[in-house]
């Protein structure tokens, strides 16, 4: 008995394999073995076997079919046919001489296809062989006692009296089980893949279930981190430092802190430190009593007193007088004050959090910030990251900003992947309060219902918040280039560098500051764009726009 079956009215005689066809044989299982280990895309290497023993078994047609999610049998290479079967051929279990091979799990040999009823013909087969005989060879594909799949070959028949298919079905069980080993392998990384990626999707999710703020978009990594800290400092009473540049949103989440905590009851009451006079700063803060100053008609609550019971968010922290950072010690440190003109103290029990786009501690070693006072407000410390290193985060403002001009203005306007490209590319010296307004402003002038790359001011040199503001190199702080009124100096400065050396500022009109910046950077063009915070490519548009010849030296 042969240890296959052989289906036909007569069994065929074995027949040892000569030398050179051992050789050959040698030779294919080594580059066989090669193949599984070259690559992870399973079908490509799967193929590449298939070709590959069509050559040296001279094979007409082959197919290797492995079991499915569902429990069919589905093609996953061919050779000699058409590539679009993969995706048309299917097999049930026992359907077919390939059905029949895997349901059982022994090889099947058909000498002549044509007296074979269980054969199929769904290639066409019979048409194609020109009366020829047409021999099937099916062994099935196993691992671990489990039956994977079928890997199958027609042979065109020129003898079909002598030949011996014993060979033939000892070679493909060898190849059969090399692939088994590897399919079992493969689908075992796939499954453990599958449910690392389930488990850090799902992992994500919790994360943004448990680390979300409203109002605040980021899904990004960074914001991620900020998310995390405003969940673990809300509940406290300590005072928050927020720390970022301007338009990054801290106002936002100084308010998720405090709807977060257990103040969200009270008052949440703010106030730009920026905005005021140092005499004005104090009224506003501490109240004032009926004429204690001129036009003072009636007494009044500063802001410390209103949001008793609640938090006050006072944002530019770093930009009040070393005066007044005297009298904010103190009440920071007492917990009470009087109101301007008045000599009773008043107590309130408030949670603080500041905000600044300082960098406090070098204002503290300059003298500019008193240390005792940047002690008491550096308790816990937020860094909300700019936009330019949360990119990720740019098509959710994009679409979010868009939708809501949409809602608004009752339009229906898109914007093109080229669009968004470039939007992610921006470095947004601006952050979010700069996206939004060019959100806007683009949406605004659009002729159509499709925001495209040519609408983008950018585009045309026309962005003059790219202008206002540059990147220095790195160890240096970040300035930003403000125009020069007739009343100011040509000799203005900014503020100097750490190299001390004096730099000019730049000049209020376009032409000028292109050129300003060309003298900066010795008329070379990157450095220059750098400088300006544009691309290379907007560099080069804006010299043209304004027929500037760049100097050679």
């Amino acid at each position: 008995m042969p240890g296959y079956t052989v289906s036909g009215n007569n069994a065929l005689t074995t027949k040892h394999s000569s030398e050179q066809q051992r050789n050959i044989e040698l030779i294919t299982i080594y580059e066989i073995s090669k193949l599984l280990g070259s690559s992870l895309d399973l079908s490509k290497t799967l193929r590449a076997i298939l070709n590959l023993l069509s050559v040296n078994l001279k094979a007409w047609r082959g197919l290797i079919c492995l079991e499915e999610d569902d429990g069919e049998l589905g093609l996953v290479a061919v050779s000699g046919v058409s590539p679009e079967l993969l995706t048309q051929e299917r097999y049930q279990v026992g359907e077919g001489l390939t059905g029949r091979i895997f349901k059982s799990g022994m090889p099947i040999v058909a000498p002549d296809v044509s007296k074979e009823p269980l054969f199929l013909n769904r290639w066409g087969t019979m048409d194609d062989s020109k009366d020829r005989a047409v021999a099937f060879i099916g062994v099935p594909i196993k691992a671990a006692q489990a039956t994977l799949g079928v890997l199958s070959f027609m042979r065109l028949m020129d003898d079909r009296a002598k030949h011996s298919f014993d060979h033939d079905v000892l070679f493909l069980t060898m190849v059969a089980n090399l692939i088994g080993q590897t399919v079992r392998l493969y689908r075992s990384i796939n499954a453990e893949r599958k449910q690392l990626l389930e488990e850090k999707r799902m992992l994500k999710k919790e994360l943004q279930r448990r680390y979300s703020i409203d109002n605040v978009i980021g899904s990004s990594k960074a914001m991620q981190e900020v998310f995390a800290e405003v969940h673990q400092s809300a509940p406290s009473r300590s005072t928050v430092l927020l720390r970022g540049e301007s338009g990054t949103g801290k106002e936002v989440i100084a308010r998720a802190i405090h709807f977060l905590s257990t103040r969200k009851d009270g008052p949440f009451i703010k106030l730009n430190c920026a905005a005021l006079s140092e005499s004005l700063l104090e009224s506003e803060l501490f109240g004032h009593e009926k004429g204690a100053f001129t036009g003072a008609h009636a007494g009044r609550k500063g802001r410390f007193e209103l949001a008793h019971g609640g938090t006050l968010f006072l944002d530019e922290i770093g930009d009040i007088s070393p005066a007044f950072q005297a009298k904010l010690l103190r009440v920071l440190q007492e917990r009470e004050f009087e109101r301007v003109g008045g000599t009773q103290p008043i107590k309130v029990n408030v949670r603080l959090i500041t905000a600044t786009n300082r960098d406090l501690e070098q204002a503290v070693t300059k003298g500019d910030f008193r240390a005792d006072l940047y002690y008491r407000i550096n308790v816990v410390s937020i860094f909300i990251p700019p936009l330019r290193e949360r990119r990720e985060d740019i098509p959710l403002l994009v679409e979010h900003f868009l939708e809501r001009f949409n809602r608004e203005n009752k339009r229906n306007i898109r914007i093109s992947p080229d669009a968004m490209s470039k939007f992610r590319e921006c470095n947004w010296p601006g952050n979010v309060r700069e996206l939004e307004n060019c959100i806007e402003r683009t949406a605004t002038m659009v002729q159509s219902d499709l925001i495209d790359e040519a609408d983008l001011s950018c585009m045309h040199s026309k962005c003059m918040g790219q202008l206002l503001h540059f990147r220095p190199a790195a160890g240096m702080p970040v300035t930003m280039i403000t125009p020069v009124s007739e009343a100011d100096s040509d000799d203005a400065k900014l503020p100097e560098h750490e190299n001390d050396t004096p730099v000019r500022h730049a000049p209020a009109t376009e032409r000028e500051r292109l050129i300003w910046a060309l003298e900066q950077c010795g008329w070379v063009q990157a450095k220059a764009a750098r400088l300006l915070n544009i691309s290379a490519r907007q560099m080069g548009y804006a010299l043209m726009k304004h027929n500037i010849e760049v100097k050679k030296f």
